[in-house]
């Protein structure tokens, strides 16, 4: 896949997530892990995470993208706003720390990709791939895990038991 394709399926991904993440979003428990399969499959299919005349540094310059992304799919995971509707149902929402989180998070990989072209280090689009897949598969785990205990008690409820009422304030 060629490198106009890489960037396009990447601003693709992040614009869903932003426009997701920031409106009520019910929980089901399933199939968060897609994309990020998909986008970390994409970004090694190619080759080209490395770049073979600097490479001790653009490893470096990749682990350090792949923490930053780990880093902003925590501190997305634990800003999402989680609460159990009335009737049972788990929803999410982005609060105004996530999206201070994404410009953070954006600042900083700005800031990676800055150095590592002051230094001569090519990276190619899979990095951003791997970065981004980083970071949806982060934030997902962590989402599902916090709301583990509404979506058993949603499950419950569906088993005919009364559910559990909660808000989780950020």
């Amino acid at each position: 896949m060629s490198a106009l394709s890489n960037v396009l399926i990447a601003v693709a991904v992040v614009a869903l997530v932003l426009f997701r993440q920031f409106k009520p979003q019910q929980l089901t428990g399933s199939r968060w892990w897609v994309i990020p399969a998909v986008l970390g499959f994409l970004a090694v299919k190619d080759g080209g995470l490395i770049d073979p005349h600097h490479h001790t540094a653009s490893i470096t310059l990749l682990g350090a993208e792949v923490v930053t992304g780990v880093l902003m799919g925590l501190g997305w995971a634990w800003t999402t706003r989680i609460w159990t509707e009335s009737d049972g149902t788990v929803w999410s929402r982005g609060t105004k720390a996530t999206a201070g989180v994404w410009v953070a998070g954006i600042a900083l990989r700005l800031g990676l990709a800055g150095l590592g072209a002051a230094i001569g280090i090519h990276m190619g689009t899979g990095a951003i791939l791997v970065a981004l897949a980083a970071s949806l598969l982060v934030r997902g785990g962590v989402l599902m895990w916090r709301a583990q205990p509404a979506l058993a008690s949603y499950g419950a409820a569906a088993e005919g038991a009364a559910p559990q009422v909660w808000k989780d304030r950020v």
